[in-house]
């Protein structure tokens, strides 16, 4: 098949060099990468648990709280629907918050990790 040619001799291939499985070794276990490690941990393990908290504590008022559920906050809107309102608006605001955290810390620190481990190989 023609698309199992080798790329010709003369082809200028810009990608950079791959590296070894011992720089990507050394890599894990650099403080550079336990720092982006706790970035990302400090920042995704409280909300992930918050959420959970708050997803259950939904859960829970709709299983065991009917009454309190059922009241009437605005014309035929419930207290159980503004609730799962709120369950969709805090997921999509979880997401942007985790979005300008990785724009802002993770990604200037991975760039930093991923130029150092190009530049070495």
């Amino acid at each position: 098949m023609a698309t199992d040619a080798p790329p010709p001799e003369s082809s200028t291939d810009q990608r950079p060099a791959q590296p070894t499985t011992e720089a990507f070794l050394e890599t894990q276990h650099s403080a550079d990468f336990a720092e982006l490690r706790r970035s990302h941990r400090s920042f995704a393990f409280p909300l992930t648990v918050g959420f959970v908290a708050w997803y259950l504590l939904y859960v829970l008022l709709s299983s065991y709280a009917g009454d309190f559920m059922g009241t009437k906050v605005v014309a035929n809107f419930n207290v159980a629907f503004v609730f799962g309102l709120a369950q969709f608006a805090t997921t999509f605001l979880i997401a942007w918050f985790y979005s300008r955290h990785a724009t802002r810390k993770l990604d200037p620190q991975a760039a930093a990790i991923k130029s150092r481990m190009e530049a070495d190989a």
